[in-house]
């Protein structure tokens, strides 16, 4: 998360609207539905809010696009056009009235739980088929016949049908200060849930027209394709090659030597793997070839002989492709688009780094330094996609961290900061050393033709002490074998020796004389130091950023590629020119006064937080070298920071502030809690325990996981460096998170408190957030960890508790939503992550919710369909397993942060259409154009990510989505995600420290595969303490 983007045209959002119903609901989609509900989303949790912030929002308006509603956009840095920011702190000030906070609910009555399973009778019943158009709801089966089990069973069996007709009016729910809800009875009967196998996302409603139109630029390249029969052709390389790289040059001969006798002078297009593509036929059906190519890894060695089968597989239509530009087809003809984008690729793919989607090489810009053996590469990111506008080519400047090619031994030098090689490696270095360089190749110098190895790991023993047995079996140093056989002599015998190929059979190297090959990547995490100098390096007013796009156009210059000119393609060199609109924003409500942003900004001077929370008990440790009268001072200006604010905070300490040792921080928290308990009595805790961190950093994750999973205390670390400043907006930044961890908020949204937001406050609705963080690459023996938050008040919706269980490795579709599970004397027993936070919420509000909106993080596109079937079907099951027939609406939505779509102004420069730093105005949302040419899906500035709907039965607008991009309670700007998926990130990432310390590396991206065996038991992290789970303990 340390790479957020800091320029305001980076953070755009795009959210597809995917229609998926579990049961036969009739809904229409129009313009003006949509509009309203997505402007409320967006701005509508947020407790934290400071100054400086920058906002900008929606008003409630029926408007399509309105979806892109964005409450509150992240500040601007002047000098840096496209970046990612950071949480910044707030001021304090004095406030009229205070709002008044729903009293505690009377606590309900538990749901009903279903009766037990009872199995279905062995015929299926005929499908129920409601009528094409209708306002009314199917009637449910009569439940005396139809149970929670076998409503499941036959839903997986089921086939989707939508239906397009007006949605019926809800009534608005009582409030949460009502007496305790009945059993959730809806107003028509509904049929259990139907299956998720199949979904298709609804036609696009309309468009946008609230906001002040205005023109920006986005890197979109409008891509022209002649009509062409374009053929596709299996291809099968013997022996087998897994390198892209070995299989494209391979291809590369094969065309060199046969392209005029047996290829009918074709130029074909290669993926690199298996499928060859041209534009027309090839001579033949099927046919084999001899290829011979040098073995770039062992020069010296004769040339290897490779068998290259080409076999006819298909053709692919482009006709199609040109219907579906059109609207005229819904399903999309992937294979057109395959073809087209492996041709734009072919190019860069022979000449750069190919990493993923993106291309690296020295020619494309300045390379730059980022310490411990590091240093960057500049590229471009490519990717073609359908839009209205047809066929785009979507392009974006990239970096990315490469090994220096260095000297093994200089490596190791720069990676671990020693001076001395002559010295022994200490065994944390050691492994560090192992970790980084495992994978790479390295080419020997010891001798002619450089031959390469690829690494498998580090000698545990110094290669002065390394024997091995010779081919006589006489056992031989390494030292002497290198000596006597190449006459060199190692003047770094101390370091540990590379090993290459099996532990088995291995091959040991020595540091000094092996070099690391140029262009290779480093996948691995960068440290704090690294990610400044790469920003730094990259960060790009937006006039520049826009100049070096175009540059990589350039560069490429598609139009005059051979291969490109082959399949009748032509790329525009201009980027698109695309009609927007800024939105106007919404009113945040502090206590007893509100306020609308100005100009995208808004602060808390002379405000206070609109529910201060209460802390009673609380004391401090001080685990630094900080003196006593710092630290002192310290907590006396947080706490009046605090009651400034709004909060209840009790002046004095429950026990003396003392400090303690770092090597005693287990004890020292362990006796805090003992003595805390003893003074507080029974039914009462510490609730508070302000901590300053050790000065040397490595004790955050074990100290969070001793707090949070053994004792029950809900603890804010502090930096000393931060403590001995004791700066104004530090503290309040401190102020407005600890509120929010001891069950306060810092504010809401005027029209949540009014009962005013479509979709969110008519009914009682929750909203979940979900992500998985998967372990760095490498890391196999890891777990994924899995997070869930949902909200706990209603309507403000700006509390949420906290789930988190550890997975399989890699493991993306999250496997304890809804679990079951036999008990001897209970016999079959339903869980689960839902089922749980469902409960709270209604033991919190006292109602239980008529609508379920679910935020999932960290889904790639080819995982929707899996996602749908899995995750939506356990949302389902758990609702069930609660009480029989309970089916409360599910919008599913899922967030992207990682697309590259930017948006510049029309003209740079110009005041009324840009802020200071040059970027569009906060606020900017798009929805022709560059969007897809039939669903629903939209563009907004702000730091939300890619959002597409895979399930909408809640008929949510988009307007009321994209205000909760801004009610993120760690800082006072919108960020990257909408909160509830950034909470739980944050909870994820902090559960990783209860099983890794801080040596965790995680990453919230798509799953993908690992060598870890699949049958590893996964260790099960260690439980939250309730008291902490009922409360924002990420934060």
């Amino acid at each position: 998360m340390l790479l957020k983007d800091w320029y305001i045209y980076a953070p755009l959002s795009i959210a597809i609207l995917t229609g998926v119903y579990f049961s036969p609901f009739q809904i229409t989609l129009t313009p003006d539905s949509l509009s309203s509900s997505l402007s409320l989303s967006l701005s509508l949790y947020n407790p934290l809010i400071c100054r400086d912030a920058v906002a900008l929002a929606v008003a409630p308006d029926a408007d399509a696009a309105d979806a892109a509603n964005l409450a509150v956009t992240s500040p601007r840095r002047p000098e840096r056009g496209g970046g990612r920011g950071r949480s910044g702190g707030g001021d304090a000030g004095g406030g009229p009235a205070p709002y008044q906070a729903a009293p505690p609910p009377v606590r309900p009555p538990p749901y009903q739980a279903a009766p037990p399973p009872v199995r279905p009778p062995p015929v299926r019943p005929p499908p129920v088929r409601p009528p094409p158009v209708s306002s009314h709801y199917p009637s449910l089966p009569d439940p005396s016949t139809s149970t929670a089990v076998s409503s499941i069973s036959r839903e997986v069996e089921r086939t989707l049908t939508l239906h397009p007709s007006t949605a019926p009016s809800v009534q608005a729910q009582p409030s949460p200060r009502s007496p305790a809800q009945p059993p959730l009875q809806p107003s028509v009967q509904t049929p259990p849930p139907s299956s998720s196998k199949s979904y298709r996302p609804p036609a696009r409603p309309g468009f946008g027209s609230v906001g002040r139109r205005c023109i920006v630029r986005a890197n979109h390249f409008l891509v022209e394709v002649v009509d062409k029969d374009l053929h596709h052709y299996d291809v099968a390389i013997t022996p087998e090659v897994t390198s892209k790289k070995v299989c494209r040059d391979i291809m590369s001969a094969l065309v060199a030597t046969y392209r005029e006798s047996h290829l009918g002078k074709r130029w074909p297009a290669y993926d690199g793997r298996k499928s060859l593509y041209t534009a027309g036929p090839l001579p033949f059906a099927s046919k084999e070839f001899v290829v011979k190519l040098v073995d770039e890894d062992n020069p010296a060695r004769r040339e290897r002989k490779f068998d290259v089968a080409i076999k006819f597989a298909a053709k692919a239509d482009l006709h199609h492709l040109q219907e579906f530009l059109r609207s005229r087809q819904l399903d999309v003809p992937q294979d057109a688009i395959q073809v087209l984008d492996v041709v734009l690729r072919s190019a860069p793919s022979n000449n750069y780094t190919v990493v993923g989607r993106s291309f690296f090489s020295p020619k494309l810009g300045d390379t730059g330094d980022l310490g411990d053996g590091l240093y960057y590469w500049k590229g471009f990111y490519q990717s073609l996609r359908p839009t209205q506008m047809g066929l785009s080519l979507n392009v974006d400047t990239s970096a990315r961290a490469f090994y220096e090619p260095i000297m093994v031994h200089d490596f190791v030098k720069k990676y671990c900061n020693v001076r001395d090689l002559r010295r022994p490696l200490s065994d944390q270095d050691r492994v560090r050393v192992k970790r980084a360089l495992k994978g790479i190749k390295v080419a020997i110098v010891y001798r002619e033709g450089g031959r390469r190895y690829k690494i498998s790991g580090v000698s545990v023993q110094p290669i002065s002490q390394l024997m091995f047995s010779d081919d006589t079996g006489a056992n031989t140093s390494v030292v002497q074998y290198f000596r006597e056989k190449y006459h060199v002599t190692l003047d770094f015998a101390f370091l540990p020796a590379l090993q290459a190929g099996s532990d088995s059979k291995p091959a040991y190297l020595p540091m000094e004389y092996c070099k690391i090959v140029p262009g290779q990547r480093y996948a691995k995490k960068l440290n704090e130091r690294q990610v400044s100098a790469m920003l730094r390096a990259t960060c790009q007013r937006p006039y520049d950023r826009e100049q070096s796009i175009n540059k990589m156009v350039g560069y490429n210059n598609y139009n005059s590629d051979t291969l490109v000119n082959e399949f009748g393609i032509r790329v525009r060199a201009e980027l698109a020119t695309v009609e927007a609109r800024v939105l106007p924003p919404p009113m945040l409500k502090y206590l007893g006064t509100q306020e609308a942003p100005r100009v995208g900004c808004w602060n808390m001077i002379d405000k206070k937080m609109v529910n201060g929370g209460k802390v009673e008990f609380w004391t401090c440790v001080n685990f630094s070298r900080l003196r006593e009268n710092e630290v002192f001072r310290f907590c006396e200006e947080l706490v009046n920071m605090c009651k400034a604010k709004g909060m209840g905070f009790n002046s004095a300490p429950i026990l003396p502030i003392l400090p303690a040792h770092p090597a005693n921080i287990e004890k020292a928290l362990s006796d805090i809690h003992t003595q805390s308990s003893a003074r507080t009595g029974p039914g009462k805790q510490l609730q508070l325990l302000i901590i300053i961190l050790p000065d040397v950093s490595g004790s955050y994750g074990r100290i969070k996981r001793v707090c949070e999973t053994e004792l029950g205390i809900v603890s804010q670390c502090c930096q000393p460096k931060q403590v001995m400043k004791c700066n104004k907006q530090y503290l309040e930044n401190l102020s407005l998170k600890i509120n929010v961890k001891v069950g306060g908020r810092n504010t809401v949204l005027v029209n949540a408190v009014e009962k005013k937001i479509p979709f969110v406050t008519d009914m009682p609705t929750i909203i979940f957030g979900a992500d998985v963080t998967h372990p760095q690459p490498g890391e196999d023996s890891s777990p994924s960890i899995a997070a869930v938050v949902a909200s706990m008040d209603w309507p403000e919706v700006t509390k949420y508790r906290g789930l988190v269980a550890a997975q399989p490795h890699r493991e993306e579709i999250i496997q304890d939503l809804y679990k079951t599970w036999e008990d001897p004397q209970k016999g079959i027993c339903h869980g689960g992550m839902i089922k749980e936070l469902l409960i709270a919420f209604r033991r919190s509000t006292g109602l239980k919710p008529h609508r379920i909106i679910f935020y999932r993080d960290g889904v790639s596109e080819g995982q929707f369909s899996q996602v749908l079937l899995d995750e939506v079907d356990a949302i389902r099951k758990a609702c069930v397993s609660l009480e029989n027939n309970y089916m409360p609406r599910i919008t599913f939505v899922v967030v992207q942060k990682r697309h590259h779509t930017r948006l510049f102004p029309a003209q740079h420069g110009d005041r009324n259409s840009t802020d200071r730093s040059g970027n569009i105005l906060p606020g900017t949302v798009v929805d022709t154009k560059i969007c897809h040419p039939s669903e629903f899906d939209f563009y907004l500035c702000s730091h939300a990510g890619i959002q597409p709907f895979v399930l909408d039965k809640s008929e949510i607008p988009s307007q009321q989505i994209s205000r909760l991009h801004s009610r993120y309670a760690r800082c006072t700007r919108s960020v990257s995600v909408v909160p509830p998926a950034y909470y739980a990130h944050l909870a994820a990432f902090r559960a990783r420290y209860y099983v890794e310390g801080d040596a965790s590396d995680s990453e919230s991206t798509a799953g993908g595969r690992s060598t870890r065996e699949s049958n590893v038991a996964v260790r099960s992290l260690p439980a939250i303490k309730d008291n902490v789970k009922d409360v924002m303990f990420y934060c």
